[in-house]
């Protein structure tokens, strides 16, 4: 984390942004965009479209920082999440849903724990391993899924199959990686 995240209370100033306090905000801004860039960024892979991100992640803040429960998770945790999810919003706008693409080396940083910025080595292997023992359309599915935000509808599209179908891949995906995460 920042040395500015360290100094701020961000709780603080999402309570006084709730409260649409501009001098607030810009103080919040100050101590997080770094960070909230770097996530869009690594997302979007593309410095126009991760400020844009950045900015609409901001318009959100602005908009439903009183939506914060500090009791559900950090500030920044929180603001993690909207500058991930609004990236990912961004890149399915501007893609179509296809089953090609990035590799799954691409897709592993993308789903980097924000904290650290990048998978753990140890980790990463063990993903990877674990990913491979599931069969290609599903492995792409999957990571399609969790790792680019694709709906089961778009991956039933891309796949020429019934969502439902996506379903039970990406239910029974998961299944097999958390058994074999648990193993390793």
């Amino acid at each position: 984390m920042s040395q500015t995240m360290d100094l701020v209370d961000l709780s603080d100033l999402l309570g006084l942004v709730a409260g649409q306090d501009k001098r607030a905000f810009k103080s919040l801004y100050s101590a997080t965009s770094a960070k909230l860039f770097g996530i869009t960024l690594r997302i979007l892979k593309d410095r126009d479209l991760a400020s844009e991100a950045l900015q609409e992640t901001y318009i959100k803040v602005w908009q439903n920082a009183s939506r914060y429960d500090e009791g559900k998770s950090r500030p920044i945790t929180w603001l993690v999440a909207l500058a991930r999810n609004t990236a990912i919003d961004s890149l399915r706008r501007r893609e179509p849903a296809r089953m090609g693409g990035d590799n799954d080396e691409d897709a592993l940083e993308r789903v980097a724990d924000p904290q650290f910025g990048r998978v753990d080595p140890a980790h990463r292997q063990t993903l990877k391993g674990c990913l491979e023992e599931l069969d290609e359309v599903q492995r792409r599915c999957v990571i399609l899924a969790y790792c680019e935000g694709y709906s089961r509808a778009e991956l039933g599209k891309a796949t020429g199959k019934p969502e439902a179908t996506v379903k039970t891949w990406l239910r029974r995906g998961l299944l097999r990686l958390k058994s074999c995460m648990d193993r390793e």
